[in-house]
């Protein structure tokens, strides 16, 4: 049950991860005008999953949970990530995201948070949200099965949680689209990535209105 209990600590909206100022695109969706109800949101939000954190968040926080303490692995998998990360806002977003967790460990004195942070500072890693998830998460005694499911309900809620903001969808249609979407997260994770899987990323969808969204003008969310 300690595990149990871990894991629903480090997943908890209330931890200070800084996640509720990002919308990973979901703004920049209804931005352009696409259908964020209960079908459309649920769509969005699955097709987000298997073709961009399913390749890439999820192979990215496996690949850096495995690196342990090695931090020249550790940014090998940071610039990989960035190398995948298309859209400029969501290479942006996912690098200020994971600063704020690290920031919240770091204070937390978790293990290897401040030697990660000091890597960060001097340019041996560039710290994007998945890979301060799996080494952070490794470090509190989370196991990687745990911390890519962690991942996968963060993306998943997240997205959702976006859509009630922005008032595009109920709070109870946005659970049956959550519902929808941590099957997939589950599905996909059940298959490993293969040892030598690469981390890419597909959804050009996403990319596109995350792009037009860094230039609006009224904004909720940064990306």
């Amino acid at each position: 049950m300690t595990g149990l209990l871990l894991a629903l600590q480090h997943a908890d909206s209330a931890f200070p991860s800084g996640g509720f100022a990002f919308s990973n695109g979901i703004e920049g969706l209804a931005a352009i005008g696409a259908p964020l109800d209960r079908q459309g949101l649920t769509a969005a939000v699955i097709a987000t999953i298997r073709y961009r954190w399913s390749s890439s968040d999820r192979v990215a926080l496996a690949r850096a949970y495995q690196a342990g303490d090695d931090l020249i692995r550790i940014g090998a998998v940071d610039r990989a990530l960035e190398a995948a990360t298309i859209a400029e806002p969501l290479r942006t977003g996912s690098k200020r995201n994971g600063a704020a967790l690290l920031a919240a460990h770091v204070r937390l004195a978790t293990p290897g948070a401040a030697e990660l942070r000091s890597a960060i500072d001097g340019g041996q890693a560039l710290g994007h949200l998945p890979v301060v998830q799996g080494v952070m998460w490794r470090a509190v005694g989370l196991s990687q099965a745990d911390a890519v499911a962690m991942s996968g309900y963060a993306t998943a809620g997240g997205l959702v949680a976006a859509a009630v903001r922005l008032g595009t969808i109920g709070a109870v249609d946005a659970q049956s689209a959550l519902a929808a979407a941590l099957a997939v997260v589950a599905e996909v994770s059940a298959v490993e990535p293969e040892a030598d899987a690469g981390i890419a990323s597909f959804a050009p969808w996403v990319d596109a209105a995350a792009a037009r969204h860094a230039h609006g003008h009224l904004r909720l969310f940064s990306s």
